[in-house]
């Protein structure tokens, strides 16, 4: 397994992705019904801000996670924590979404990062203990 884990991993940040594209586009229907002013622009930005986390979640995991790639790795790590991290502390742990379906992209989020790191260090040490070639 530990020679798929990466991709496992790619595969759960792209499902976070398409999470949040849904969640991008609930929370522009909700600016949809605010006043116009500030507060509806802000919802907008939000909506646009998770947009575009989304879709560089999901390329960062078919170009780079897919292949194991150390960039995409940390790429993706602090992009979706970051993006996760908020959600919950700002929206989850107060209560103004509830757990269920609320926790289904933190999940993607950990089994994204749980499986993209094993599969990172099972490459590293792969290379570790191969032996060299004489020419």
């Amino acid at each position: 397994m530990k020679h798929y884990a990466h991709k496992i991993g790619a595969v759960m940040y792209f499902i976070w992705g398409l999470l949040h594209l849904k969640a991008a586009y609930s929370v522009y229907q909700l600016g949809t019904t605010l006043e116009v002013g500030m507060v509806q622009g802000r919802v907008y930005q939000g909506a646009w801000n998770l947009l575009f986390f989304a879709l560089v979640g999901m390329t960062v995991a078919v170009v780079f996670n897919w292949h194991n790639s150390r960039l995409g790795y940390w790429i993706n790590l602090i992009t979706v924590s970051v993006t996760d991290i908020g959600f919950i502390a700002f929206v989850l742990v107060p209560g103004y979404l509830p757990v269920f379906p609320g926790i289904l992209g933190p999940v993607f989020w950990v089994l994204g990062v749980l499986f993209s790191t094993i599969g990172l260090f099972a490459s590293v040490k792969n290379t570790q203990t191969k032996p060299a070639i004489d020419s």
